[in-house]
């Protein structure tokens, strides 16, 4: 009788990324090639299920026979030998016993169990330090996908998981993997590799959906549809959880919607602080589609739109026309609120706009930014003059990320005035009045605010970028992100330098990074003097409920405390000591 799956709680210590609980099956994507189908069998269809991977095997074998055989009669013996050893794979006895085993042990579909062996096994030679030993996944890898594309449909052929709710586990995930998942099925997700700080995760808690990253091998050892906690507020993915661990879950779920629920019935609440201080609370986003859930949050508008995002429906920018249709929708969606419109921001750990011919070997450092957009003058335009178009149905701004100097600020406006010159000859209307602003994101740029100021209508600090520039730190490399600190002296006194310029020269300052949304530091966002807050619309209720609940002078004064602290811990401890004393039932 074949063995069956021991239920053991089991709990996997990450980072947490995104807070939030999800309670589902697990659905594990591996690197490499992608997971077949997967589904639960009896034991009475085990055997069955063997003899669908012994046959898949001999196809595969004889597929690669007649390839060894044709390529030994173009070009001799020695690029044969490729197949030959293709073929000791699919002979290899140890790795078909596990197949064969974990058959009878997952009681999961054979090819996802062979899946899984694979990629168990494939895993582990991506560990090895030996570069040749590690160069052979690439033959692992082609000859699993050719087993994979040779079981047939015969048999149970259920709907895989992810077409159901489940939290997804995976080695790492980019952003657009990200942008791109199912948002009604996936709950939650969890990677092995990752940084709280990197643009994935801030898209998770954008979309608030819960994240753990840095599980360390958890893809090896994770078997598909086993039943799970996903722990975003403590870092925790808890496999088999037992029912006293459910039952804490629930409640804790539960205990969390009473909170949210607060908020919601002060969501349209004006943003001011009880001494009269008022600010803007703006929503960041992606999509189109996400328009409904920012009304919902009772934010006061869009303080950064990503249009970036565009690009995942294809490798280029959508023309004009596209763009200013998209735009239009957002604008008239959002009225009479202002929408901030940015331009493109690729390069870096964001989309590409297009296939660089050599990697570079410092993307963050690199063609990013305004930089992309100042080098494809044509799709510049493009975009300039969409947003001037949606410009005439709705309050419109435009903002361009990643200025490092008075130069692109004035490249960037001249073809402003130019489309706005094109607009108005073609008899098309627009807002001439269009605010521009810049993304102080960049020291240099923070260094010279005073300079950029008189130039533009507005700052956006953006500070997930401006924090990893300041204290030289990849805020998506692991190693080193405990080093990634937002209250690090130099980053909270680049800020302010920021803020005095902008009010020195009659310009507004917003923070549209993950500072913004951070509850923790909104004490000191406030002393500081920023007058706009955009952030996620999950966290627009939590964060206007912070701001209704403290105090200006009280935060003005701890501000100019922590300008004099010089450790970062140290004005964490600062504001922190605000937020628990006016809102500790918003604190995670």
């Amino acid at each position: 009788m074949p063995e069956t799956r021991v239920e053991q709680e089991t709990i996997y210590e990450g980072i947490p990324a995104s807070p939030g609980i999800a309670i589902a099956p697990v659905h594990v994507v591996a690197r490499g090639f992608s997971a077949p189908e997967v589904y639960e069998i009896k034991e009475s269809e085990v055997d069955r299920e063997q003899q669908r991977f012994t046959q898949a095997l001999e196809v595969t074998k004889r597929q690669l026979i007649e390839l060894q055989s044709r390529l030994l009669d173009l070009s001799g013996d020695g690029e044969s030998g490729i197949f030959e050893a293709h073929v000791m794979i699919l002979e290899d006895r140890a790795l078909l016993d596990k197949v064969r085993l974990a058959i009878s042990r997952r009681l999961q579909n054979a090819e996802f169990a062979f899946y899984a062996v694979m990629q168990n096994f494939l895993e582990a030679m991506r560990r090895i330090p030996d570069a040749y030993l590690r160069e052979r996944t690439v033959d692992i890898e082609d000859v699993a996908q050719r087993v994979l594309r040779n079981f047939g449909v015969e048999g149970d052929t259920r709907p895989s998981g992810p077409d159901d709710p489940h939290i997804l586990v995976a080695f790492d995930m980019t952003p657009s993997d990200t942008a791109a998942m199912k948002h009604g099925s996936v709950l939650g997700f969890a990677t092995e590799q990752g940084s709280v700080n990197s643009h994935t995760a801030i898209l998770a808690r954008a979309f608030g959906i819960p994240a753990v990253v840095g599980l360390e091998a958890s893809v090896i050892d994770i078997i598909a549809l086993t039943p799970s906690i996903l722990d975003g507020y403590a870092g925790k993915l808890i496999l088999n959880p037992l029912p006293a661990t459910l039952e804490h879950y629930r409640s804790l779920m539960l205990a969390k919607e009473k909170v949210r629920s607060s908020l919601d019935a002060t969501r349209d609440a004006a943003t001011e602080t009880r001494d009269g201080r008022a600010l803007t609370v703006s929503a960041n986003i992606e999509f189109l589609d996400e328009l409904p859930v920012v009304k919902r949050s009772g934010a006061k508008g869009i303080g950064l739109y990503r249009t970036e995002f565009l690009l995942l429906n294809g490798e280029e920018m959508p023309d004009e026309n596209r763009q200013a249709e998209v735009y239009t929708k957002v604008v008239r969606g959002m009225a009479p609120h202002l929408v901030i419109v940015r331009t493109l921001d690729s390069g870096g750990d964001k989309l590409p706009v297009e296939p660089l011919t050599d990697p570079e070997p410092n993307p963050f450092l690199g063609w990013r930014g305004i930089r992309v957009s100042l080098a494809r003058p044509a799709m510049f335009r493009e975009q300039i003059r969409a947003v001037l178009r949606a410009s005439a149905f709705g309050k419109t701004a435009l903002m361009f990320p990643m200025i490092s100097g008075l130069s692109e600020v004035r490249q960037s406006r001249e073809m402003v005035r130019r489309c706005m010159d094109e607009l108005e000859k073609e008899g098309v209307a627009f807002d001439h009045e269009l605010p521009v602003g810049a993304m102080i994101e960049v020291p240099a740029a923070a260094l010279c605010a005073d300079l950029l100021a008189p130039e533009v209508d507005f700052f956006s600090i953006g500070t997930n970028d401006l924090i990893q520039y300041t204290v030289a730190v990849d805020r998506v490399n692991p190693h080193v992100a405990d080093l990634y600190r937002p209250t690090h002296p130099a980053v909270i006194r680049l800020i302010k330098r920021t803020i005095d310029a902008a009010n020195d020269n009659g310009i507004w300052t917003g923070i549209c990074g993950e500072m913004a949304g951070d509850i923790r530091l909104t004490p000191l966002l406030l002393g500081l003097g920023v007058e706009e807050l955009s952030v996620g619309p999950q966290q627009v209720p939590r964060v206007g409920q912070a701001i209704r609940s403290l105090s200006h002078a009280e935060c003005s004064a701890m501000a100019d405390e922590a300008l004099r602290h010089p450790r970062s811990k140290g004005i964490l401890d600062l504001s922190m000591s605000l937020a628990r004393k006016h809102y500790p039932e918003l604190l995670d």
